[in-house]
């Protein structure tokens, strides 16, 4: 057993010999739990809308765009792992601290990184609470409040056990959404189909689809989670990283196409399952709350944990402290109203944005000082930086964008 991980810990890399750094964790993920991980980070409201973008241009556009998006987004998260790596496993903002805030302003811009990405994470997680509270009300007809915090409870106590039954739970919801979906899509194939949409609008619409479907592939946050709970073993890593985004990919072609045979041209903002309802029967609305309930909760998990570990990481307070400062200011904003902090998630989305060219910041000067590339080789050199750079800035002049 001794040799095993003796031998796990030095890799061949570009012909010669990296010693691998040990990541410490407070539990090991398997492979699937890793992988699920990242699902449930991007399964959301983002696939969901996915398909209304896509019925406004040609139907083989949403096949180039999203290879296109997975091939990118699939090279920043693995610059994301390495820079995690590179520093021991640490979430963002202590890589940030380490790579790239320097001089007398250091501690202040970690800190004021700390509260930005704080709040971006807390506005986006309060908006699942509301979302679960709306599914409770309509399928049960329970108050707002009551659907809240009933999903407050159910969902925050996983995260509060830890990051083993976090990876555990989000396998259980990922082979469950892919159930669910599966039913759907055979539902939408034996009913009435309509043409797919096969007519070019606009660039514009071009760059809000390029835009969504990168939303809706991204799991930034849940990058070193993977890398702590898979102990740094690179293989792993990539692999549950490619498998992961991978499932996303599937997910969002099969609801996408599945929306555009079932509803046709009437595809609306209202999300997918809400126009299927409509075309294949009431009975639908039962698996989309199903699917809705599995998406928010999976996410729910995912942004949680990572936000409880960057607390520990800032403030030393411990998992089961750091884990209610993450989460419950997430229920109080849901229960004053997310209607009223609209102009805020608008504000969360360009405070993502800035942490990911930041993150490829840290990144290269991160690979300068290791000298070698254990994870990324040739795809983290400069021009795929680049690239990465260029696409997180097209993704959010697309969400800018209005819809013809």
């Amino acid at each position: 057993m001794e040799q095993d991980n003796q031998g796990r810990k030095q890799r061949a890399v570009n012909g010669g010999i990296v010693v691998m750094k040990e990541i410490r964790s407070e539990s090991k993920l398997t492979f699937f739990e890793a992988t699920s991980i990242i699902v449930g980070h991007g399964v959301g409201s983002g696939i969901l809308s996915v398909p209304f973008l896509a019925s406004r241009n040609r139907w083989y556009d949403i096949l180039w765009i999203i290879l296109l998006v997975y091939g990118i987004n699939l090279v920043m998260h693995f610059m994301i792992a390495e820079l995690s790596y590179n520093n021991g496993g640490a979430q963002f903002i202590k890589c940030f601290e380490k790579e790239l805030f320097v001089g007398r302003m250091k501690k202040a811009a970690t800190w004021f990184a700390f509260g930005l990405l704080g709040f971006s994470v807390v506005v986006n997680v309060s908006g699942f609470i509301a979302g679960a509270s709306a599914v409770f009300e309509a399928w049960f007809g329970l108050p707002s409040a009551a659907g809240m915090l009933l999903f407050y409870v159910l969902a925050a106590s996983v995260v509060y056990i830890g990051m083993k039954l976090v990876g555990i739970c989000e396998k259980i919801a990922v082979f469950s959404m892919v159930g669910v979906i599966g039913i759907l899509f055979i539902a939408t194939l034996i009913s009435d189909v309509s043409p797919l949409p096969a007519s070019f609008v606009s660039a514009s619409n071009l760059l809000a689809l390029y835009s969504m479907v990168s939303f809706s592939l991204s799991a930034v946050m849940s990058v070193p989670q993977v890398v702590k709970g898979l102990n740094g073993d690179r293989n792993q890593i990539m692999g549950s990283i490619a498998a992961g985004t991978g499932i996303n990919v599937g997910l969002i072609l099969l609801i996408t196409f599945m929306t555009l045979l079932g509803a046709g041209s009437g595809v609306t903002e209202n999300g997918a399952l809400v126009d299927l309802s409509l075309h294949l029967g009431g009975w639908v609305s039962i698996i989309g709350y199903i699917f809705s309930l599995l998406a928010l909760a999976t996410s729910f998990w995912a942004n949680t944990l990572n936000l409880r570990d960057i607390v520990n990481e800032q403030t030393g307070w411990g998992v089961k402290k750091s884990w209610l400062a993450a989460s419950l200011p997430c229920l109080v904003i849901a229960l004053i109203g997310v209607e009223s902090f609209v102009g805020f998630t608008r504000l969360a989305g360009v405070v993502q944005v800035l942490t990911g060219i930041g993150i490829i910041i840290a990144y290269n000067r991160s690979r300068k000082h290791e000298g070698s590339s254990l994870i990324c080789g040739r795809l983290g050199t400069i021009p795929f930086q680049v690239i990465v750079v260029v696409s997180s800035l097209l993704s959010t002049i697309g969400s800018l964008l209005a819809v013809s």
